[in-house]
Order: C-alpha cells, then sequence, then structure tokens
C-alpha cells in the first residue's frame, strides 16, 4: 500500500505535471528558484515567463490554480493512489543511487511490486521487438540464467526480446520492467498478464511519467535511457541494424555502462545490429558467465553467492536482515562503490558515525571496501 506522499514528492509530482515530463524544464524551475518548492508557488508562476520555457509549460502553470485545472491535477493524484506501490523523489534515501550522476535523471518514479528490486544488482537485455525463435530462446536462457545467480535482469516490456527477457527471469522472481507510459495503461495491451505475473512474483515495474501518458514514440528512448542507467551492463540479445535496441546500447556506452553483444549468422538479417556493434567496440559474449567475468563483480560477493547457492540449507531466512538503523545507508550503496565523502553528503551525517555503520555492516556480510570506496557485497534476496 502505498505510503501517504511527502511535502517533497508532492511539489515534485506538481512541477512535473506543470512541464509535461520536460527534463530541462525541470531542473532550470529547480534550479532558478533554488527549490521544486518554491518553484511551484502560486507568487512565482509569473515569474516562469522570463526563463526561455515552452508556451504549453507557461499557458499550464498560469491555468493551474484554477479550479478546472486543480480537479484534473487531483483525478492525476488518485491515479497516481490508486496505481502505485511506491512513489520516489530524486531526494528519496530509496532512490535508485545508480540514476543520480545523471543529468536526464527521472525526478520522480511510481513503481508496483518490490522496491527492494531497484536497489540490488540488475543488468539489462534489449533487443529486437521482432526477434527469431534463436533469439528470444537466447534472451530467455541469458535472462534465467544471470537471475539464478542472484541478478535482476532489467528491460522495457516491449515484445520480443524484451519479453523473453522478462520470462526468463520469472521463476527466479527477480525481473525489473520500466514502462514508456503512465501505470494506469500496458503497453503493448497484450502484455498486460505478464505485466501482471512480474508483480505477482516479486518483480517491479516502474515509470517515470505520469497516469494517462499514452504511449508516445520520444517516451521509449527515455525509457531505454533508464534501463540502461540502472543496470551494471547491457546485453543485446538479437537486432536488426534498424533496431530501437541499438541506441539503448548506444546510451549504455554514453553512461560509462559495459556493453555485449550476442552474434549469430553472418547472413541472417536477425543480427547485423548485434554485429555493427561488435565492431564498434561492443563485449562479444556467446556464455552468460562471460558476462559476470567482464563486469569483474566483487570476488568476495561471488563467492559468498555461490556458497550460498550451493549450500543445501541455504534459505531466505538464513540470510541477515539489515538492522533498520543501517537501511538508509545500506540503500546508499551499490555494486561500483561510494567514498565516503559522498556517503557523508548525502545522508548528512559524520565520518565517524558512517565510518561505524559501514563496519557494522561489513561484519554482516553486507558491504566491503575496496580501492577507497565502499560496495554492497550481498544481495538482499
Amino acid at each position: 500500500m502505498l505510503k501517504p506522499l511527502s511535502q517533497v514528492q508532492m511539489d515534485t509530482i506538481t512541477l512535473w505535471y506543470l512541464v509535461q515530463h520536460s527534463l530541462s524544464s525541470f531542473y532550470k524551475l529547480e534550479q532558478h528558484f533554488g527549490s521544486i518548492h518554491n518553484a511551484v508557488q502560486p507568487e512565482s508562476i509569473p515569474l516562469w515567463s522570463g526563463l526561455g520555457l515552452h508556451k504549453n509549460h507557461l499557458q499550464r502553470a498560469q491555468q493551474f490554480y484554477t479550479p478546472a485545472e486543480q480537479h484534473r491535477f487531483q483525478s492525476i493524484l488518485q491515479e497516481i493512489q490508486q496505481h502505485s506501490d511506491f512513489v520516489l523523489s530524486y531526494h528519496d534515501p530509496e532512490y535508485p543511487r545508480q540514476l543520480l550522476p545523471y543529468s536526464d535523471k527521472p525526478p520522480i518514479l511510481f513503481g508496483q511490486g518490490q522496491l527492494a528490486q531497484l536497489m540490488q544488482p540488475q543488468i539489462a537485455i534489449v533487443g529486437s521487438r521482432k526477434p527469431s525463435p534463436h533469439g528470444r530462446q537466447i534472451a530467455y536462457d541469458f535472462s534465467y540464467y544471470l537471475s539464478e545467480k542472484g541478478f535482476v535482469i532489467s528491460s522495457g516490456l516491449a515484445q520480443g526480446i524484451d519479453e523473453a527477457a522478462h520470462q526468463g527471469a520469472l521463476p527466479h522472481q527477480r525481473t525489473l520492467a520500466v514502462m514508456g507510459t503512465g501505470l494506469d495503461q500496458t503497453y503493448p495491451s497484450q502484455h498486460q498478464q505478464l505485466r501482471q505475473q512480474i508483480v505477482q512474483q516479486s518483480g517491479t515495474i516502474i515509470t517515470e511519467f505520469l497516469p494517462h501518458t499514452p504511449p508516445l514514440q520520444h517516451h521509449f528512448p527515455r525509457r531505454n535511457r533508464m534501463v540502461s542507467a540502472l543496470s551494471l551492463g547491457v546485453i543485446v540479445a538479437e537486432a536488426s541494424l534498424n533496431s530501437g535496441s541499438i541506441i539503448t546500447a548506444k546510451l549504455a556506452a554514453e553512461q560509462g555502462k559495459l556493453v555485449f553483444a550476442i552474434p549469430g549468422h553472418i547472413y541472417s538479417e536477425f543480427h547485423q545490429g548485434c554485429h555493427q556493434l561488435i565492431r564498434e567496440g561492443a563485449i562479444l559474449v556467446d556464455h552468460p558467465e562471460q558476462v559476470l567475468e567482464d563486469l569483474a563483480l566483487p570476488t568476495q560477493w561471488q563467492a559468498q553467492q555461490q556458497s550460498l547457492d550451493e549450500s543445501p540449507t541455504s534459505s531466505l531466512s538464513a540470510k541477515p536482515e539489515i538492522p533498520e538503523h543501517l537501511m538508509p545507508l545500506y540503500n546508499q550503496l551499490d555494486w561500483t562503490g561510494a567514498a565516503l565523502d559522498h556517503l557523508a553528503i548525502h545522508l548528512q551525517q559524520d565520518a565517524a558515525t558512517l565510518t561505524a555503520q559501514l563496519m557494522e555492516l561489513e561484519l554482516l556480510g553486507l558491504c566491503m571496501q575496496q580501492s577507497g570506496v565502499y560496495l554492497r557485497c550481498r544481495p538482499i534476496q
């Protein structure tokens, strides 16, 4: 059940609604007024006109405090309450740390299912909407293998490779779907059952888009950039030269992510996009274990995970629970590492307190220090 929205979340939703999902306008207004709260105050609205914003945003803001627009906005809030299990502003401690370094991060996320999935290591699998049977099987097999190893498989809920990737991870209850619409609808509509399965089997659905947002074409590159940003690496399972997954791969490379491409027959049009990516520097893989090797995840975490997998008595109850006072710190850690000063700034705590808490997490086997940064070393399952 969705917790009551905080004032920061309410202000963020308000501004996000007024600028109609425009990232540039949102962050320009936040910077100009010093905070999101200041930007949406009635006395601030007349000042928007001097900031070079789109005329639609100005008109929407000028009409916002009229009874008709307030009624419409309240309807949006009711939809959020109805369809969301969680809402995260980028100021919230639970907001995924993977997204924070990017200037185009979504200011707010709406989600269904397990919030904890966002805090676990993710690997994205993307590809053609019209794959060959061979490509669909490969996506399923890679997803099944990697999710069995403890990784959340993220994709975009599209037809084809995305669908196979989600299905491959469902048996291990580790998949995350990023949508290009509001949570009140499913696109494509024939994936309604798949979407329900994801939520029912401890998966997660997220979107940056407000309710009543249709599946517009320009929303899908935005969805794809979030799929790659959340993940440690992106696997392109099968793609033609004009596949949208090629754009996802290039976005991932710009974000500094590792891009993996699975090769195929040289005369197959289904694989030409993957071959092009390999020529441009993507890593050729033909077995999912190679992905784990190239990601070079902390060896301590891999050893712990292997011992858990091989232990006949291992169970969810055997894994340590995180004390409540350590949760904010644990939520700030990820699989690539965070420096102590970075953690101190985000958590607004002194170094001595953080050092003591990090030591507690290390003793629980949930954190490790490597090359001067602190990393997670075991996922919560």
